[in-house]
């Protein structure tokens, strides 16, 4: 079938079955990788470009994840051109080339049909570990991203089908537990073959020039659907602020400012007044803060559209230099998770005043990450959910994840299967949620015994001073807050050495109440 004349439902079919090809490579990595992050936990992502780097399918998987492998599959296009090969493997962690953190680990696999480059698959996986000062490499209180692990700029993993073996060695020998590593990475390598494969199937069916105009065909209609919505809302200026606790290293808070202007078919976020770059690793690269605007904007307006990069078309990005959403290297990242969740939850606070009547109250709007490892045995992250904010629908959900994380927690069966660790509680936190019409949703406590001496716990985490805000009269959830044997710790904490026995106790924010109760 040729590329002209090509009918609206061929080309839903030949759409559909690349989204189906996003989703099946996700499932693969999952089922192909060793580290409990990845297989348990699903704390990765999958996506298909076309040829141009444009993203034409992601998997519903960690929204955070888009903006990732949206500017690392630009940035290989722009370093490499026109020496991409068949079998070409990309690697990338780089924030300042198109990552995010660099814990997050980018494939890209170029595909080839008739000597033409269509497309690209390409997955992110969050490894456990990439060599930092303290394991994990996502500690709140990194002073820069050299502290932070090994940063891989965009490079070749294979060339023509060979694999880098010095490369890979390189690599691995510079992270904890570095068999694990490797298994992973060559899960991605595996992933991104087999998202290949089924891109063939496609391409033997369909000619070339019908799957470019069905890949066009899509990004158009997603600009088309997210305009009508943006029409929607009242043509106007839409300010709201809130608070991160503190920057990593000292006390002091840094504001997250937003201003959404609605204007015709277009949506512009106006950063002006958000705070300046932190001292600690709370800084958002602008891969991450696209990809937190496309979620937002997605949830907040048309959660069933479609993430791709016809997004991009109808919404513009301002942002005040050397500010934490606009940091230079070498400025920290690792803890970006709970500044990007700020953010979200900050334009909801927007959108809340431009259509009133989709209102949600404040959710957890944070990532809650913790990590326990010892040196050469063991690396394990978790991040833990939380209360989201009630709306004009009804009660938040208790103990999930909000907002750019998606993970699933790790069964207390498999964490105690794993790692010298028991838990001792892990419920719902009552109380946690704000009071109102509608309830926000409970946080979580979760008790971790260690069973060992000498491990080791870092975290980062945030709203344990500013509370999730309720919205119409509803009231505040209750804040979070880390216990190491019944004495209150910092949210952010970089290799603290544990006794056997001791006791983290982690307390998750609850979400706000909506209306008068």
């Amino acid at each position: 079938m040729t590329g002209k004349g090509i009918d609206k439902i061929t080309i839903e079919v030949i759409c559909n079955r690349i989204r189906t090809i996003a989703e099946l490579m996700g499932e693969i990595l999952v089922k192909s990788s060793f580290s409990a992050n990845i297989k348990e936990r699903r704390d990765c992502s999958t996506a298909v470009f076309d040829g141009r780097g444009r993203l034409v399918a992601q998997a519903e998987h960690i929204p955070l994840h888009l903006g990732s492998m949206m500017g690392t599959a630009l940035e290989i296009i722009a370093r490499f051109g026109p020496n991409i090969y068949p079998g070409d493997v990309f690697i990338c962690n780089d924030p300042y080339a198109g990552g995010t953190h660099l814990p997050d680990v980018t494939l890209v696999t170029p595909y080839f049909r008739e000597g033409k480059l269509e497309n690209f698959a390409a997955n992110i996986a969050h490894h456990s570990d990439i060599g930092a000062a303290q394991a994990g490499g996502i500690s709140g209180n990194a002073r820069t991203i050299f502290e932070e692990g090994l940063r891989i700029p965009p490079v070749r993993l294979m060339k023509k089908g060979h694999l880098d073996k010095g490369l890979m060695d390189l690599i691995v020998t510079n992270c904890r537990m570095p068999a694990e590593r490797e298994t992973d990475l060559r899960a991605q390598i595996a992933t991104n073959g087999m998202g290949l494969k089924y891109l063939e199937q496609v391409y033997d069916k369909y000619s070339p020039s019908a799957v470019r105009r069905s890949m066009e065909e899509q990004l158009s209609y997603t600009h088309k659907r997210l305009a009508k919505k943006i029409q929607e809302i009242p043509e106007g200026s839409y300010s709201f602020e809130d608070w991160l606790d503190d920057d990593g290293v000292t006390e002091e808070p840094i504001p997250i400012k937003v201003c959404l202007r609605a204007f015709g078919k277009k949506l512009e976020f106006d950063f002006t007044g958000t705070g300046p770059q932190s001292k600690g690793a709370l800084n958002v690269v602008r891969s991450a803060l696209m990809a937190t605007i496309f979620y937002t904007v997605k949830a907040f307006l048309d959660p069933r559209l479609a993430a791709n990069a016809g997004m991009e078309r109808a919404i513009s990005i301002k942002t005040p230099k050397l500010s934490i959403v606009d940091p230079r290297p070498p400025a920290a990242v690792g803890a970006r998770t709970d500044t990007c969740q700020r953010i979200a939850g900050t334009i909801i606070g927007a959108f809340n005043k431009a259509l009133p009547h989709k209102a949600v109250a404040g959710s957890n709007d944070a990532s809650t990450a913790v990590v326990f490892s010892k040196e050469n045995e063991f690396v394990y992250v978790e991040a833990v959910g939380g209360g989201s904010g009630a709306s004009t629908e009804g009660d938040g959900l208790d103990g999930v994840q909000v907002h750019i994380t998606n993970t699933s927690n790790l069964p207390v069966e498999v964490l105690e299967n794993e790692f010298p660790l028991r838990i001792n509680r892990y419920a719902f936190l009552p109380g946690s949620g704000g009071e109102g019409r509608f309830k926000g949703g409970l946080g979580l406590i979760r008790e971790i015994e260690v069973l060992q001496p000498d491990i080791s716990f870092s975290s980062h985490a945030d709203r344990h001073k500013y509370k999730p805000w309720g919205w119409a009269g509803g009231k505040a959830g209750k804040a979070g807050s880390f216990m190491l044997d019944g004495k209150r710790m910092p949210s952010k904490n970089s290799g603290i050495t544990l006794a056997k026995n001791s006791t983290i106790t982690i307390k998750t924010p609850g979400g706000g109440g909506f209306g008068e109760k």
